[in-house]
């Protein structure tokens, strides 16, 4: 362990000294320059009085600029003397400007505080000074603002080019497809919640489970989205991308809601405002806020045999300034959900007319979970214009599923259904050091950070009849831990161009100790512990060609881990962390003040990988892959209060090394399209009309079977004035028959005597839909 250390922490000196030389040469002062000014200022919200961080800030008529901090701070050095209009704006708020005169040698501080407003593309900026990785950054915001969320579900679509699959009575971790890829429930996309890991390593379903349903959607503030694995901050699964939601900090208003729909539908929400304005503080005489949530769901679904599926979240949040450098988040949540599944069924079932579409084959499948999650985040400002954020994070987790996906096909007498446990804690720590430096007449921001994360848990997978264990095929205890450290720099090279150079440095310790039932049918140990590391340098180039025009080249090393069972049990070490490489070139652009729009060209190629299958307790190998494509997002403001959106993605995938016509990625998507109208107004009638479209794609490696393609319309209507407000959702308004999960595999019915063949397995999709809901705000 301490030999890897040692080579890990020397490789990132070397790199890190080697970025440190370039950054400094490119950034060298010319000599005998002029002396300049320092402006420097804050930004906070009008009504609360807490700081924004994000919020663009630049020098009218001066190219480049720059972004608050976590504190709501922003600098500008190396400022000619003069007289300058300072303006500032962020989406959702009203622009606001200062004129400020400089002279040389001084140091000036202005303070702003902007008001809430309607959404404005108008007033939407395309560079990312502070975190210019985030290209789609003013397409996650506008999307946010507009796009209607239902469920926690609706929070993943809100990734431009994702689409989700359930395929287990609404309790399961969804399907993701990205870029490409059918990652499984998360294999290769990283997503966090506050800080927040929700993927889970060596989880009893599958390696990346990332279970997104203890999050109440009306909670959700802000999603940034980052594609690629080109951001140091992300390591583990960030390898076609990393979404991070960030939960609201304070409530606008206290609200009651409920919903009533078909299918036995019902939803409760209560959000409640605990501070409000009335002056009283917890922890200080500062701005702080702090609100509790709850939601319960309940709906017996569109299937034949009732899903029985409940669901409840709770969460308390405080955000309060302890000082003027210092702020404080506290965070506490829990969730916790239990459902009967109809689970995937072969066509072969329907056509034959044994089931309807919406019939189930093993009704015992089902399961419940829960998750129970802690976070502290202390930010601190230090002097010099830096900023300290630490997070320190529990979860613990529970899953209990019972499956059942090829029902009698090994055991014709009692059937196949299995039942997987996953029992967790999980401890983590993750620490940030940012500071905005100068290198001669140019800005050098610096982030560096340290983190951990451990888990322990205890997994099984065992045989099942009718949710009664029978026999046990692998059980034991993971103890898995990932040590990380990166360093990203961004140094602007010229007022125009931006250099992001960063390299991430991960040992993972995996950690196994049970037994495993052999190819005889009899339970041996299995216990062993490895530990590998990774290093993953990035480099990124943006280019500000007007203002409203960024252009932009990334590159960089990613990785997903595999699971720590076949990990041990693996005999091919260099496939424990397969490495990818991906690359892009694109540009975000405005061609006018109410379009936004971004285009992206990218590559993604990923080495052979092990892969530990959590349903069957065995290690494969799923070979080299490749994939590129292309990704076009448009936004429009037609009018003040109407706004258009269309995202299309076009992704071709293909297995390396094997035959043509046998190298098809299963279940990989080629073509996606999501988009729709939508007016969007403080008061009165509100409506939605969006479509969603997922074209057909392979199920198996040579093409002989095809996961269908389907084309959805969804609808919102809404009424909303101060104090309440109405509205309906309906989902496919067409009733289109469409498939929602697939999968291509062999199967086998009771008493069936007809050869067993490979075909295609699906999840019915949701026929028309229709709730209507009533909030209260107070």
């Amino acid at each position: 362990m301490h030999s890897l250390y040692f080579l890990i922490t020397t490789r990132f000196r070397r790199v890190g000294a080697l970025m440190g030389l370039l950054l400094t040469t490119l950034g060298r002062p010319v000599a005998f320059a002029q002396p300049t000014a320092i402006l420097r200022g804050t930004v906070a919200d009008s009504l609360s009085g807490q700081p924004l961080a994000g919020v663009s800030v630049g020098l009218e008529g001066q190219p480049g600029g720059t972004a608050t901090d976590a504190l709501g701070r922003f600098r500008f050095a190396g400022v000619a003397a003069g007289t300058y209009t300072l303006r500032v704006g962020a989406l959702g708020y009203r622009n606001a400007a200062q004129p400020v005169t400089v002279a040389a040698g001084e140091t000036l501080t202005r303070t702003f505080r902007i008001a809430p407003a309607a959404l404005s593309l108008a007033e939407v900026t395309v560079s990312q000074p502070r975190d210019p990785n985030q290209s789609l950054a003013a397409i996650n915001q506008i999307d946010k603002v507009l796009r209607p969320v239902n469920s926690a579900q609706d929070l993943l679509r809100l990734v431009p080019g994702l689409f989700i699959a359930q395929h287990a009575g609404g309790g399961k971790a969804e399907q993701i497809f990205l870029r490409g890829f059918d990652v499984d429930h998360g294999t290769d996309f990283a997503v966090s919640v506050d800080g927040l890991p929700v993927n889970m390593v060596s989880h009893a379903h599958g390696q990346g489970y990332a279970d997104f349903h203890f999050v109440i959607p009306e909670t959700v503030e802000q999603l940034k989205v980052y594609k690629g694995p080109y951001t140091a901050r992300f390591g583990d699964f960030a390898t076609a991308g990393a979404g991070e939601f960030s939960t609201k900090t304070r409530l606008d208003a206290s609200q009651v809601k409920l919903e009533v729909g078909r299918f036995d539908t019902r939803r409760a929400l209560v959000m409640l405002d605990l501070l409000g304005n009335n002056n009283r503080h917890l922890f200080s005489k500062k701005p702080e806020s702090a609100y509790v949530a709850a939601e319960y769901s309940f709906t017996n679904a569109y299937f034949d045999q009732p899903q029985d599926f409940r669901r409840f979240n709770g969460l308390a949040k405080y955000t309060g300034q302890l000082s003027d450098r210092t702020a404080l988040t506290l965070l506490g949540s829990h969730f916790t959900s239990s459902w009967d599944a109809s689970g995937q069924i072969p066509e072969s079932a329907v056509r034959d007319g044994i089931i309807s579409r919406f019939g189930s084959l093993d009704p015992s499948e089902g399961g419940h979970t829960n998750r129970t999650n802690a976070s502290v985040v202390l930010t601190t400002g230090l002097p010099g214009d830096a900023v300290i954020r630490q997070q320190l994070y529990y979860s613990r987790y529970n899953f209990n599923l019972f499956s059942n996906f090829t029902f009698f096909l090994n055991d014709e007498e009692n059937g196949d259904e299995i039942n997987q446990t996953d029992a967790r804690n999980i401890y983590g720590y993750t620490g940030t050091y940012d500071r905005d430096d100068q290198l001669g007449a140019r800005s050098l921001h610096t982030t560096f950070g340290l983190g951990t994360r451990i888990d322990a848990a205890d997994v099984t997978l065992r045989r099942a009849v009718r949710r009664t264990i029978s026999d046990t095929i692998t059980a034991g205890r993971v103890f898995e831990q990932n040590l990380n450290a990166y360093l990203d720099e961004t140094l602007a090279l010229t007022d125009r161009l931006t250099l992001n150079a960063a390299v991430r440095a991960d040992v993972f310790t995996f950690d196994f100790q049970g037994i495993i039932t052999n190819d005889n049918g009899n339970p041996e140990p299995l216990n062993g512990r490895k530990t590998r590391a990774r290093v993953s340098p990035k480099l990124n180039v943006y280019y500000e060609l007007t203002p409203t025009v960024q252009l932009f080249a990334r590159s960089g090393y990613g990785f997903h881990s595999n699971d720590a069972r076949g990990v041990v049990r693996g005999t091919r070490n260099d496939n424990v962390l397969p490495r990818a490489l991906g690359y892009e070139a694109g540009s975000t652009f405005k061609p006018l003040p109410g379009v936004v729009v971004n285009a992206a060209f990218w590559a993604l190629h990923l080495e052979d990988e092990l892969m530990y299958v959590g349903d069957e307790a065995i290690v494969e190998s799923a070979g080299r892959t490749r994939r590129y494509g292309a990704d076009f997002s448009v936004r429009y403001q037609l009018t003040r209060a109407l706004f258009a959106d269309v995202d299309l993605n076009y992704n071709h995938g293909r297995l390396v090394g094997v035959a043509e016509g046998q190298n098809y990625i299963p279940l990989a998507p080629r073509f996606t399209s999501v988009g729709g109208l939508t007016l969007k107004s403080p008061q009165g009638f509100g409506a939605s009309l969006r479509y969603r479209h997922l074209d057909r794609r392979p199920a198996n490696e040579d093409n002989s079977i095809q996961a269908r393609g389907y084309f959805l319309l969804d609808g919102v209507l809404s009424y909303t004035r101060s104090r309440f407000q109405l509205g309906a959702t309906a989902e496919n308004l067409f009733n289109v028959a469409w498939n929602e999960a697939q999968f291509a595999n062999p199967s086998r019915l009771r008493g069936q005597t007809t050869p067993v063949v490979e075909q295609l397995h699906f999840t019915p999709g949701t026929p028309f839909f229709i709730k209507v809901n009533a909030s209260v705000f107070f």
